[in-house]
């Protein structure tokens, strides 16, 4: 068994696999994540091996603490992958994208994918029918641009509701959930279909913490997966495995 870990910008995912099947997924605050740990590997002691994908801040305590129950894969740049990575600067690709794109080669390994995660950012990233993953892009998530709006400006207000579907808004804060919400759905679906033009038979997946609902709002046709990115970690684990 694999005992998965994601350290986000906000909260810590765990998630157990047995071979590639997914058991169990825990979401938690940094501060949690050493009792959550005990938890999983007091429910299934038959965990061998973990990995950590890290985008936020890991203790150096907890990572100590972590060694102790199992041995311990630090996903990095120099990690092994199971594709040809042609990006430039190897070195700064985020390590949610290298998951990410692993789980799209081992989901879609014959056709062109293109990953979309709607997350603090909405990265995009896109891998060939030959398995080449040739980079992408990255533009601000929905958080993130309701931040920036109260942030750089005195009168607009931070968003916390944002129930509101329609087009045009008649106040200031239903005019700034129609700018958010409707500027990153046409956002992502003309991003779709100016790389439909250029890759046939193109596969589209969409996760994160936004996928679920602008999914429902896409006019594209995607594949949303909310544990994508825990299923290339566990991949990459498995191909490190015999290097560590």
């Amino acid at each position: 068994m694999n005992l998965i870990i994601d350290v986000g910008n906000s909260f810590v995912k765990l998630a157990v696999f047995k071979g590639s099947s997914l058991l169990n997924v825990d979401r938690v605050r940094a501060d949690e994540f050493l009792a959550a740990v005990e938890k999983n590997f007091s429910v299934y002691p038959d965990i061998r091996d973990t990995i950590v994908s890290s985008v936020g801040k890991l203790d150096e305590k907890d990572l100590l603490a972590l060694q102790v129950f199992a041995p311990v894969h630090i996903l990095t740049h120099q990690s092994k992958i199971p594709f040809d990575n042609r990006y430039s600067t190897p070195h700064t690709l985020g390590v949610d994208r290298l998951a990410l794109v692993t789980a799209a080669y081992s989901r879609c390994s014959m056709t062109n994918c293109l990953v979309i995660d709607a997350g603090t950012c909405i990265t995009y990233d896109m891998i060939t029918d030959q398995g080449v993953y040739l980079g992408g892009g990255i533009s601000p998530g929905v958080d993130m641009r309701f931040k920036a709006m109260h942030h750089f400006t005195r009168k607009l207000p931070m968003i916390e509701n944002r129930d509101f579907d329609g087009l045009i808004g008649d106040s200031t804060e239903s005019s700034m959930i129609s700018g958010v919400m409707n500027g990153v759905v046409n956002e992502i679906d003309g991003v779709i279909t100016e790389y439909s033009k250029k890759f046939k038979l193109l596969t589209v997946i969409l996760t994160g913490g936004d996928s679920l609902f602008l999914s429902k709002r896409l006019k594209s046709t995607i594949f949303a997966h909310s544990n994508f990115l825990l299923e290339g970690l566990n991949y990459i684990l498995e191909l490190n495995k015999r290097n560590d």
